[in-house]
């Protein structure tokens, strides 16, 4: 069935001049249908440059929201509506406008894991591969950083000469990893494994890293390392490319899941295809708004 499945979506990608792209995070068997995998800001760069008419994201509904807002005159379809992150529903647009009016001097750099509406209200916006350049970049040594309080404190640490006002959201699957699941992750699989840790996670974590960084920075680490065995404290979604690119390497997790990026199939896929269903719609002044965020970031990240 799958086998059939996958035959008919390369078929009607094909009618439709359509473009399959997924993240690193969801299953096995939408990576492999896809035109391109990669993590959100390589995702969105690829979508903006296509020649497709129709994009396809397998992913969270911020990037398909992301992509149809960098190509307005594309359609762009999530394959399942249910496809929601539970950190972009962290930071509404009226909070963050209150929070610009205590700090006028201050800059929003906003996490791509947010609504169109909050992206709106933002100077730019930044994923967790381009967040250091983007900050390190910007003409403001205030920063208001939304919505990931981790992700925000990690480009504090590294860049203490920015002032970086936190704000309290979270990536509920990268915030409950403990230092202690990590220790004991490495008595079990050897003091030599390598630690990958995301910036999403807590300090306690990502103290104890040997590289942070994003799902992409991630996998081009992997491959430049001689070493064999690495713990990897992030989605276990990534480990598809890790294996594919690393046949001889290990690789052990702490299990870490996304529900909202495992719930799309290969079948929802398939449906959205054939009966073009859930296309992503964005206002039109908040698209205008968003735009220029989400373009300063790609002309930040230098």
């Amino acid at each position: 069935m799958s086998i059939n499945i996958k035959d008919e979506i390369l078929k009607l990608k094909e009618e439709r001049n359509a473009i399959i792209l997924a993240h690193y995070y969801v299953n096995d068997e939408l990576q492999e249908i896809a035109d391109y995998v990669g993590d959100s800001y390589f995702l969105s760069k690829v979508g903006r440059e296509s020649n497709a008419d129709i994009i396809v994201f397998c992913g969270v509904k911020f990037m398909a929201e992301s992509a149809k807002i960098l190509s307005p005159n594309k359609r762009v379809f999530l394959p399942s509506e249910k496809a929601l992150c539970g950190m972009a529903l962290m930071a509404k647009k009226d909070s963050i406008e209150k929070i610009k009016e205590e700090h006028p001097k201050a800059k929003v750099v906003c996490y791509v894991n947010s609504s169109s509406e909050v992206k709106a209200v933002s100077d730019v916006c930044c994923t967790s591969s381009s967040a250091l350049n983007i900050v390190k970049n910007i003409e403001s040594d205030e920063i208001i950083f939304v919505p990931d309080r981790n992700l925000g404190s990690y480009v504090q640490e590294q860049l203490p000469y920015k002032k970086v006002i936190l704000w309290d959201g979270c990536c509920h699957i990268h915030d409950r990893v403990t230092k202690e699941q990590v220790l004991a992750a490495k008595e079990k699989y050897g003091n030599d494994v390598k630690v990958l840790v995301h910036p999403e996670c807590r300090k306690e974590v990502r103290d104890l890293a040997d590289f942070i960084g994003s799902t992409g920075g991630m996998i081009k680490y992997v491959s430049s390392q001689k070493t064999d065995k690495f713990l990897v404290v992030t989605d276990i979604g990534i480990l598809y490319k890790l294996k594919e690119e690393n046949p001889n390497k290990k690789f052990f997790t702490l299990d870490m899941a996304c529900p909202s990026m495992k719930i799309m199939t290969l079948e929802d896929v398939y449906v959205c295809l054939r009966d073009l269903k859930n296309e992503i719609f964005v206002d039109e002044e908040v698209q205008k708004e968003a735009y220029k965020a989400l373009n300063n970031m790609h002309r930040l990240n230098k």
